[in-house]
């Protein structure tokens, strides 16, 4: 998994070679395949290469302007790898051809005065007292591709980055069909595409 590690890592006395690196945690919201809220940061969607088998498993909301550390150009083959994101939408209809093999952006929204923000999968409202921040579409990776990924909750109704549309590949994001068995149906259908609501609740 990506971690956020301190710029200038610190050691505990006496913690020898034990890894004590920073974490730095805030309330956020990420959201895929939008950018429709006032960004804290607005940029694109990175991730794993779908058919790499050390794949991190969650995409991350890339700025427009990075920065940068300490490095050394050139592609050596012992490092992990962030790629951009495309939509795989191709055997729906609608919006959702529409934005087929285009490039997704994101956002990542500042929320003010809220304890919890939290994905409910297979909703598309919230419970009374929570606030709904947005809705839209349960979305992973293929099921049949080697990397790990993450259930995402993508916007009902999504964006694209300019100039996107070309079949780059990347880190892949599908819709979430449920599947009968172990998950009960009814209620669930059988391949039936799932919905989801991001909602807040305030402290």
């Amino acid at each position: 998994m990506y971690r956020c590690v301190d710029h200038n890592p610190e050691s505990l006395p006496g913690g020898g070679n034990t890894d004590s690196n920073g974490y730095l945690f805030y309330m956020m919201e990420g959201r895929c395949g939008s950018l429709k809220c006032p960004p804290y940061v607005d940029g694109y969607v990175g991730g794993s290469q779908y058919t790499h088998t050390g794949a991190a498993v969650e995409p991350l909301c890339l700025p427009r302007n990075p920065e940068w550390g300490d490095y050394r150009d050139g592609k050596d083959g012992y490092k992990a790898y962030i790629y951009g994101a495309e939509y795989e939408t191709s055997d729906l209809s609608g919006k959702w051809l529409k934005v087929d093999d285009h490039d997704v952006p994101c956002a990542v929204c500042l929320v003010r005065n809220k304890s919890v923000v939290k994905m409910f999968p297979a909703r598309k409202t919230c419970d009374k007292g929570w606030k709904l921040e947005y809705n839209g579409y349960l979305m992973a990776g293929h099921y049949n591709h080697n990397a790990g990924t993450s259930y995402t909750c993508d916007d009902s109704d999504p964006e694209t980055l300019q100039g996107g549309h070309i079949d780059n590949n990347g880190y892949l994001f599908y819709m979430v069909e449920a599947m009968c068995g172990s998950l009960k149906c009814p209620p669930y259908v059988n391949g039936r595409d799932l919905v989801c609501a991001v909602c807040s609740l305030e402290n």
